[in-house]
């Protein structure tokens, strides 16, 4: 369970990183694995070698009804020959969205929980009365965020250094994890930019931060949790977004999603017309996958007057349309 193609880089012609003589590159790590996509792929190998060395065949996981987290859990499920069960937050609804029920189709079992009950996933005493009914399992957090997780992403910075100098790299953050493992691999004279896809993701640094010290890393680099971008909140539509995604897949054929990678390269452009970065320097953008998430904004926003990509999913035809 290795990454299975070298890094992609792509330089982006922006007027605001020309202005700066800055070097501005998508590392289009949504290449590197055609059904887990950057960082699912990163976090999950580990932890998939971990569960198979303790002895398990199944992966117990939890997430929201549009997770990208359980749809990749659910893919390395069928790809990797693990039994998946998805914990989901929320009521059950039918039919299923796209994201679960193309989980559902790679295997995945849905199970249901009240978003008050679902509160209590972290909790020692509640995973074990859910192993008790569904038999024993591997348990990932939500959103795939631990020390192991930590290890497959600080990989890609190794990957990236073997290929090319830079001074910062910039990633969109949702728990922390992928932010976190770059940390832990980056040299002092390099930084880390996060843009934060939550409304309120101040907290973010403290989790980090948390995760890090009991995975007994330390972090060298400066760096910082952007939290201007988030557009309204977690997968919260808007469509200056939108256009901007639809505006940026035109100039450089790279489709962006609207969670994540979205508001990362947003905010990333609009720091290089603050001069936030440093005259001359290489920044480096993670493109991070997610495009999963187009079929289910579509399913909850297609009544509005709004433009959706064409999404061509590994195997599979394509589905939205440009209007």
């Amino acid at each position: 369970m290795t990454t299975p193609i070298p890094l992609v880089l792509q330089e982006l012609n922006e007027p605001a990183a020309h202005r700066c003589g800055i070097r501005l590159i998508l590392l289009r790590d949504d290449l590197t694995h055609a059904e887990l996509p950057g960082n699912k792929w990163r976090k999950l190998n580990y932890n998939l070698l971990e569960a198979r060395a303790q002895g398990h065949h199944t992966l117990l996981t939890f997430g929201g009804a549009f997770s990208n987290h359980l749809a990749a859990v659910a893919a390395a499920g069928r790809l990797y020959g693990f039994r998946t069960i998805g914990i989901v937050r929320g009521e059950p609804t039918i039919p299923l969205n796209p994201t679960l029920a193309q989980a559902a189709a790679d295997g995945m079992s849905l199970r249901y929980l009240d978003r008050d009950t679902y509160r209590q996933k972290q909790e020692a005493a509640f995973q074990a009365e859910l192993l008790q009914q569904t038999g024993p399992a591997y348990i990932l957090p939500e959103g795939g965020t631990n020390e192991l997780a930590l290890r497959g992403c600080a990989e890609l910075v190794t990957e990236l250094s073997a290929q090319t100098s830079f001074d910062t790299l910039c990633v969109a953050c949702g728990t922390g994890g992928t932010l976190g493992g770059f940390l832990t691999a980056l040299k002092p004279q390099q930084q880390a930019v996060g843009v934060a896809a939550l409304k309120n993701g101040g907290f973010l640094q403290d989790d980090i931060h948390a995760l890090i010290t009991a995975a007994g890393q330390i972090i060298t680099a400066p760096w910082s949790v952007q939290t201007q971008y988030h557009f309204g909140g977690y997968a919260r539509f808007s469509p200056e977004l939108m256009t901007f995604i639809q505006q940026f897949q035109q100039r450089h054929k790279v489709l962006l999603d609207p969670i994540y990678t979205g508001k990362l390269l947003y905010g990333i452009l609009d720091l290089l017309r603050q001069d936030y970065f440093a005259p001359g320097s290489t920044v480096v953008a993670v493109h991070t996958g997610g495009l999963q998430a187009w079929a289910g904004f579509r399913a909850r926003f297609e009544r509005r007057s709004v433009w959706w990509p064409k999404v061509v999913r590994p195997g599979g035809a394509a589905s939205g349309a440009v209007n």
